[in-house]
C-alpha cells in the first residue's frame, strides 16, 4: 500500500504561539526602525539643510553598531538572550522619547542631540542583533526553520516597505514628537511581545575563556566553515556591486526622464518583488537544491541589474527592479535558514555577528561605494559592470565553494552541532 506524501503546511510556523509573538515583535521594532531611519534623516536635514549631514548620521548609527557587533556575538553567548532583546528594546524605547523630547521646540532642536540619541541606538543594536538572531533559532523548532525563515523574511520586506511610508506620513500629518512617540509605543509593543516568550536554556562558557579567545573561536568558526562565509560573502559582494538602489535617482533624471513620483515606484519595485517571493516560499520552499538555487538567484540579481542599467524604458526598468527583488528575496530565504541550521547553539551569537558585520558592510558601505564609483565610472557604466561583477561572483562561488553549491535544505540537512554544555535550569 501506498502512503501519500506529508502535505506541506505554509503555515506551519505560525501555528507555534512563540513563533507568532516572535513575529510580532520583530515586526513592531522593524516597523519603529525603518520609520525612524526616514524621520530623523529628513529632521537633520531640515535642520541643517545639508546632504553630507545625512551621510553622517547613517555613519553616526553604523559605526558602533558594527564595532560592538563581535563583542555584542560574545555576550549573546554567555547571558540570557532573551534579557539582552528585553534590554536593548527598553533603550530603543528610550531613545524614542528623548527623540520626542529633543523635538519638542522643532526648529530649535539640536542637531548634537539627536546625533547623540543616534549613536545610544547604534550601541543597543550592536548588542540586540546578534542575540536576536540566536534566540530566535532557540524559539524555532529546527523542523520549521524553513518555513518561519520565510515568515521573518516576509515580515522584514513588509517593515522596510511600510515603516518609512508611514514614518513619513505621520511626520507631515502630526509633527516629529507625536511620531517619535508612536516610534516609543511600537517599541513598547515589541518589548511586551518578547516578554510573552518563555525564557530559553542557554549554554555554558568553557571555564577560564576570555573574550578575545571567545571571540576568535567564533570568527574562525565562520571562515572555517564553506558553507557559511561562501553564503555571507555573496550577498555582501551582490549588495556591493549590484546594488543600485541608491543610484535610482540618477537613472530617473538622466536616462529615464520621470519624476519624483516614478522615483518612488521604482524604489519600490524590489520591495515588492521581495515580499512577493517570500510570501510563494511560505508554499513552495526551495529545499531541494538550496546552495544551487542561492547561486543561480544571486547570477539572476546580476542580469537583472544589468537589464536596468541597459534599460531607456521605464516599464522595463520597472520590471528589471522586481525581478532583482525575486531574485534577492529567494537568497534572503535560503542564506537565513542557512545560518540558523549551521550554527551550533553555543556560538550562534558569535555566528550571528559576523553576519552582522557582512551585511552592516553590504549595506552601509555600498551606498557610499555606489556614488563613488558612479561618479569615476559614469553612471550606466558602473551599474552593468557591477552586474557582470556579481554573474562572475555567483561562478565563483558555484566553483570554489561545492560544499554551498550541493547544501540542500531537507530533513536531516543540517550541519552536525557540536556538544552543547547547557546550564542547570532554564531561569539561570
Amino acid at each position: 500500500m501506498n502512503i501519500p506524501a506529508a502535505r506541506h503546511d505554509p503555515y506551519a510556523a505560525l501555528r507555534v504561539g512563540e513563533i507568532r509573538l516572535m513575529l510580532a515583535a520583530s515586526g513592531l521594532a522593524g516597523l519603529a526602525n525603518r520609520a525612524l531611519a526616514v524621520v530623523v534623516g529628513y529632521q537633520v536635514y531640515a535642520l541643517t539643510k545639508s546632504p553630507l549631514m545625512i551621510g553622517i548620521l547613517g555613519l553616526v548609527e553604523a559605526i558602533p553598531a558594527i564595532a560592538l557587533s563581535l563583542y555584542g556575538g560574545h555576550v549573546a553567548d554567555r547571558a540570557d538572550r532573551r534579557a539582552i532583546i528585553l534590554s536593548t528594546r527598553t533603550v530603543s524605547f528610550c531613545c524614542a522619547v528623548a527623540f520626542a523630547l529633543i523635538s519638542l521646540e522643532s526648529q530649535a532642536a539640536s542637531v548634537i542631540a539627536l546625533f547623540a540619541v543616534v549613536f545610544a541606538a547604534g550601541i543597543a543594536r550592536g548588542f540586540h542583533d546578534p542575540a536576536a538572531i540566536a534566540f530566535e533559532a532557540q524559539v524555532v523548532p529546527q523542523h520549521l526553520t524553513l518555513n518561519a525563515s520565510s515568515w521573518f523574511s516576509t515580515v522584514w520586506q513588509g517593515t522596510a516597505i511600510l515603516g518609512p511610508a508611514l514614518g513619513g506620513i505621520a511626520y507631515d500629518l502630526a509633527g516629529p514628537v507625536m511620531t517619535y512617540a508612536g516610534m516609543a509605543v511600537l517599541h513598547a509593543g515589541s518589548a511586551l511581545a518578547t516578554a510573552a516568550i518563555a525564557k530559553k536554556p542557554r549554554p555554558v562558557p568553557p571555564e577560564g575563556e576570555s573574550i578575545f579567545r571567545s571571540i576568535g573561536v567564533g570568527v574562525r568558526f565562520v571562515f572555517g566553515n564553506q558553507i557559511l562565509v561562501a553564503s555571507m560573502a555573496l550577498d555582501l559582494f551582490a549588495v556591493l556591486f549590484g546594488g543600485v538602489v541608491a543610484l535610482i535617482p540618477v537613472f530617473a533624471d538622466v536616462v529615464l526622464k520621470i519624476g519624483a513620483a516614478g522615483v518612488g515606484i521604482l524604489n519600490a519595485a524590489p520591495a515588492a518583488g521581495g515580499i512577493l517571493i517570500m510570501l510563494w516560499s511560505t508554499r513552495h520552499p526551495p529545499i531541494r537544491h538550496a546552495g544551487r538555487n542561492l547561486i543561480l538567484c544571486v547570477a539572476g540579481f546580476g542580469v537583472s541589474v544589468i537589464v536596468f542599467a541597459l534599460s531607456t524604458n521605464f516599464y522595463l526598468s520597472l520590471a528589471a527592479l522586481a525581478l532583482s527583488g525575486v531574485f534577492d528575496g529567494i537568497s534572503v530565504v535560503i542564506r537565513r535558514a542557512i545560518l540558523r541550521l549551521n550554527s551550533p547553539e553555543h556560538m550562534r551569537g558569535r555566528i550571528a555577528a559576523v553576519n552582522m558585520i557582512f551585511i552592516s558592510a553590504s549595506n552601509e558601505l555600498g551606498a557610499f561605494q555606489s556614488g563613488m564609483a558612479a561618479a569615476a565610472f559614469g553612471t550606466v557604466r558602473y551599474v552593468w559592470l557591477g552586474g557582470l561583477v556579481t554573474i562572475l561572483i555567483a561562478a565563483s562561488a558555484s566553483a570554489f565553494a561545492p560544499k554551498l553549491r550541493r547544501i540542500h535544505l531537507g530533513a536531516g540537512a543540517a550541519l552536525p552541532e557540536a556538544p552543547v554544555r547547557r546550564a542547570p535550569s532554564p531561569a539561570d
